[in-house]
């Protein structure tokens, strides 16, 4: 794929959508309901051999003859498509889920449409006591972009295999960030289909399921405006309920002071992480610049001199090819695990936060039955009132001590892995440096 023509001038007027959800929802159950007796599984359970190809195209062959086990949703981006200021993800499903009408099929989704299943997610009272997986990062190529136009700009002053090096090295680092910014929507699936709740909710079925497009109208300046406000609101909603709320629950409350802590921390990581593989990109560039004034410098000497400064020019452009790769997974490995989790913390954080807001529902509750009774007035209403939120908030306790069990896992053994693996790619890219330095040098006194 050519993604130098998918990168286009970003338009000034930035176009994001939100769902009429009521009409979709019943499009796609009418849908279902009549298609599902005659597309779905059949009673064994077995996988359909044949599936409708979509417009982001179709899983293959071999794949979808692959059995599936019972009870399995399983889900992938297995294509994706850079068009200017937007990316189009190919969702590939397959399931054996009861009420799917076909156990495997691909749907086209935009960022925005994952946005929207994740505030779906947020706003379902239901999942107030679970960590809702974070939303992925926006598609983001600015940076890309303006290192075209400014390679563009600078065409005239560049020799032919200059502007090739340099057209290569663009190439490669906007195909990294696509690839970046596939693997963190896929993530954000995948965290949803494994989860024993998330994976029934009936807008995760629709995402993955309805083949039409989900953003139905411009979202207005008030609907962006309403956002900033909420967001302002959650903040000041969370000091007042530190100040204010006291949490009877040791384990929650120290979680609650640990995750404050523990998210300040990786923001602070993940912003040293960023200047430190900024710097070293920078490194590896200069690195370049070298070599080309190396490389002039060559053809003003004649004989071996002439020959010596092309030697070393290639030597220079070879170690700033290895410490871009340094850099780059670094970036992949430090960099972007930090990150995850700093908006994973924050999710986490939310839950504690909410459960804060319901253990003050119930406190006010317990308040109202008191003076309730006092009064001898709507005691029966008070009682009720008092006993619903007492079991929304030993609800939400349990389901919450469980997810923060299980964050802490997932996060040990993500940067137990990550850490791992940087060390080895570290190791890996030493030697190859001490290797090829050595071998120069060698190369370099035969000159």
């Amino acid at each position: 794929m050519n993604y130098w023509k998918k990168i286009g001038t970003k338009s000034n007027k930035e176009n994001s959508y939100i769902l009429d959800t009521g009409r979709i929802m019943e499009n796609f159950l009418e849908e279902t309901t009549s298609t599902s007796s005659k597309d779905g599984a059949d009673e064994g359970g077995s996988p359909q051999k044949e599936s409708t190809p979509t417009e982001g195209g179709a899983p293959s062959t071999q794949e979808s003859l692959v059995p599936l086990a019972d009870d399995v949703l399983l889900v992938d981006i297995s294509d994706a498509l850079s068009e200017k200021d937007r990316v189009k993800f190919t969702v590939h499903t397959r399931t054996t889920l009861p009420g799917y009408a076909k156990q495997d099929f691909c749907v086209v989704r935009q960022h925005e449409e994952f946005v929207w299943l994740h505030d779906r997610f947020e706003e379902n009272e239901e999942y107030a006591g679970y960590i809702i997986p974070p939303c992925p990062p926006r598609p983001d190529f600015d940076a890309s972009r303006e290192k075209l136009q400014r390679l563009g700009e600078g065409e005239g002053n560049m020799t032919k295999e200059e502007f090739k090096k340099m057209k290569q090295e663009l190439e490669a680092e906007y195909l990294a960030t696509f690839k970046k910014t596939v693997a963190m929507h896929e993530v954000f699936l995948t965290r949803l289909t494994s989860h024993a709740v998330f994976r029934k909710d009936q807008h995760l079925k629709v995402f993955l399921e309805y083949d039409q497009d989900l953003c139905a109208k411009p979202r207005r300046k008030m609907d962006l405006f309403g956002g900033l406000v909420r967001s302002l609101g959650k903040t000041t909603d969370e000091l007042y309920l530190g100040a204010t709320v006291r949490d009877v629950n040791d384990f929650f409350e120290k979680e609650l002071q640990f995750l404050t802590d523990y998210h300040t921390q990786l923001k602070e990581a993940a912003t040293r992480t960023e200047k430190m593989t900024k710097k070293h990109k920078e490194v590896a560039d200069t690195h370049i610049r070298i070599s080309s004034a190396l490389l002039e410098l060559s053809t003003a000497e004649q004989g071996n001199m002439e020959k010596f400064l092309a030697k070393v020019a290639e030597v220079f452009e070879k170690i700033r090819n290895m410490e871009g790769r340094v850099s780059s997974d670094q970036d992949l490995k430090l960099g972007d695990t930090l990150r995850y989790y700093q908006r994973d913390s924050h999710a986490a954080k939310a839950l504690l936060i909410r459960r804060l807001r319901c253990l003050a529902a119930y406190e006010a509750a317990n308040r109202n039955l008191e003076r309730a009774r006092a009064k001898n007035k709507d005691v029966h209403a008070a009682e009720n009132a008092q006993t619903q939120a007492c079991q929304k908030f030993e609800t939400m306790s349990a389901h919450g001590k469980q997810e923060l069990v299980g964050f802490r896992t997932r996060r040990v053994a993500a940067f137990k892995k990550s850490l791992i693996e940087l060390a080895e790619l570290e190791g890996k890219h030493a030697k190859s440096q001490y290797e090829f330095l050595r071998q120069s040098l060698l190369s370099l006194k035969d000159a």
